[in-house]
């Protein structure tokens, strides 16, 4: 794991601040969603990237009655 060497304290709510050089870093924008995983002791914050709950592609997606379908799944279901 790489260190930034950046530091944050945790707020009264529980909150922190991503500095805007990693937001930029790593594409993430005002209202991106962030997937919150736990590894042992370590707490990873990735980037939410919808993805086709058939086969997992991250392509061309479209949310069906809550359900995340690729374009090419789609078509397949078409048929």
């Amino acid at each position: 794991m790489k260190s930034t060497g950046i530091v944050r304290k945790v707020d009264e709510l529980g909150r922190i601040v991503i500095p805007i050089e990693l937001r930029r870093t790593l594409d993430i924008e005002i209202k991106d969603s962030l997937g919150i995983y736990v590894e042992g002791d370590q707490i990873i914050l990735m980037k939410y990237n919808p993805s086709c709950i058939f086969c997992g592609d991250a392509k061309d997606i479209t949310n069906f009655k809550g359900k995340n379908i690729c374009k090419n799944c789609l078509e397949k279901i078409k048929e």
